[in-house]
C-alpha cells in the first residue's frame, strides 16, 4: 500500500462568505501540496463558517433568522462553481482533498452539514452529511442518512471519516470500521483535551489513522456588518474554537499536534500497513467481534420526502424497505455504486 502524507489544516474561515472562504481554502490547498500532501483535511463546515451563534442567540428571536438567511445565501450548492474551484485545487497539487462545508440543494432552503471528497484528478468524489446535528445545531441543519456513509478507495488505503459528534455514536463507528476505513477524517467544532482523546480512542478502536481538524475562530473574526455582531460576540479573547487539530495513529499514538489557538497545517506520513497489520490485536469487525451475538443493520438508501412511481408499490412498503445488505467484501466500491449530487 502506497504512504501518503496527510495535512490538517486548522484555519480560520471568513465568516459569512462563501467566496472568500473558497478563495483561502484554495490557497490553503495549495500551501499544504507545497509539503507534499496527498491528503488534506479542512474543518466541519469550514465554508462559510460553522454558525456559533446557534449557542450564543434566543431561538425564533432577534438576529436567528437574518443571520440564518445569511448562513443559507452563503450556504454551497453541490455540485457548482464553489466546489468546481476546490476540485481544480485538489487537481493541481494532486491530492485528495476533504472540505467541510453548509450546503443545501439548489432549490432547497434546508442547510446539511456535509463534508465533501475530491480526487487527486479533480473529481467530486462524493459527500457526507452529518447524520445527527447537536442541541442547537438542529436550528439551522437538517438531518443526513445512511446513504452517505461513503468510504472511498485510495492508493493509499479506504478513506472516509465521521463529523464532530458523530464520532460519538457508537454503532456509526461500526458501520464505517464495518467498511473497511483505514484513513478516519475527523473534522469538528468540538476542541479541547477531551476530544483529542477522542481522536486517540478512535485510531486505537479502529486501528486507523484518524485526522482531527478544527477551525480556529474568535469574536473579533466576525465582521460588523454580520447581524446580532455587537451583541453576541466580544473580541479578541472570546473564543469561539482554539483549534486542538491533531493526527493520531492506529495504536492510539499522537502523530502531529495538538495545535492550540493559532492557524496552521499539521503533517504526518502515514503508512496504512501499519495499521491493518496492528488489527492482529485487536480487529472490532473480525476476529474481535461476536456476530452470534451482536449484528448491526444499516439503512444506507436516501431518504426523500417525495418518490415517483408506483403509488400502490409505495403503499405496500416495496418502495420504502430497505435491502438485505451483502458482506463488504461483496460489495461494489462506494464510489461507483451511487453518484454525488
Amino acid at each position: 500500500m502506497r504512504k501518503v502524507r496527510a495535512a490538517a489544516v486548522q484555519a480560520t474561515p471568513v465568516f459569512l462568505s462563501r467566496e472568500a472562504t473558497v478563495n483561502k481554502a484554495v490557497k490553503l490547498i495549495h500551501e499544504a501540496g507545497s509539503q507534499g500532501a496527498g491528503l488534506i483535511v479542512f474543518p466541519e463546515t469550514f465554508i462559510p463558517t460553522y454558525p456559533d451563534w446557534v449557542w450564543r442567540a434566543t431561538p425564533w428571536d432577534g438576529p436567528s433568522g437574518p443571520l440564518y438567511g445569511r448562513l443559507l445565501e452563503n450556504s454551497v450548492i453541490v455540485p457548482s462553481a464553489a466546489t468546481d474551484a476546490l476540485g481544480r485545487a485538489s487537481r493541481r497539487v494532486k491530492a485528495y482533498v476533504s472540505v467541510g462545508v453548509n450546503a443545501r440543494g439548489e432549490h432547497g432552503a434546508t442547510i446539511y452539514n456535509t463534508q465533501v471528497y475530491f480526487g487527486p484528478d479533480g473529481s467530486l468524489l462524493g459527500k457526507h452529511r452529518k447524520l445527527m446535528p447537536t442541541g442547537g445545531e438542529r436550528l439551522v441543519w437538517g438531518y443526513g442518512d445512511g446513504s452517505t456513509l461513503h468510504v472511498f478507495d485510495t492508493p493509499f488505503g479506504r478513506l472516509g471519516g465521521l463529523t464532530c459528534w458523530e464520532n460519538y455514536m457508537p454503532l456509526a463507528r461500526f458501520a464505517m470500521y464495518a467498511k473497511g476505513i483505514d484513513v478516519w477524517c475527523a473534522p469538528t467544532w468540538d476542541n479541547g483535551d477531551a476530544w483529542v482523546a477522542t481522536l486517540r480512542h478512535i485510531g486505537k478502536e479502529g486501528r486507523c489513522f484518524v485526522i482531527g481538524v478544527a477551525p480556529v475562530l474568535r469574536g473579533s473574526d466576525v465582521p460588523a456588518d454580520v447581524p446580532g455582531r455587537t451583541e453576541l460576540w466580544g473580541g479578541e479573547d472570546d473564543w469561539m474554537s482554539k483549534g486542538y487539530s491533531a493526527i493520531v495513529g492506529p495504536e492510539g499514538d499522537i502523530l502531529a499536534g495538538p495545535l492550540v489557538g493559532e492557524e496552521g497545517i499539521l503533517c504526518a506520513d502515514l503508512d496504512v500497513d501499519r495499521a491493518r497489520e496492528t488489527r492482529y490485536k485487536f480487529d472490532p469487525v473480525g476476529h474481535y467481534s461476536r456476530p452470534d451475538v451482536f449484528t448491526l443493520l444499516v439503512n444506507d438508501h436516501p431518504a426523500s420526502v417525495a418518490m415517483s412511481g408506483d403509488v400502490s408499490a409505495t403503499v405496500r412498503g416495496d418502495v420504502r424497505s430497505p435491502k438485505p445488505s451483502r458482506p463488504a467484501s461483496e460489495r461494489p466500491s462506494d464510489r461507483k455504486s451511487r453518484p454525488a449530487s
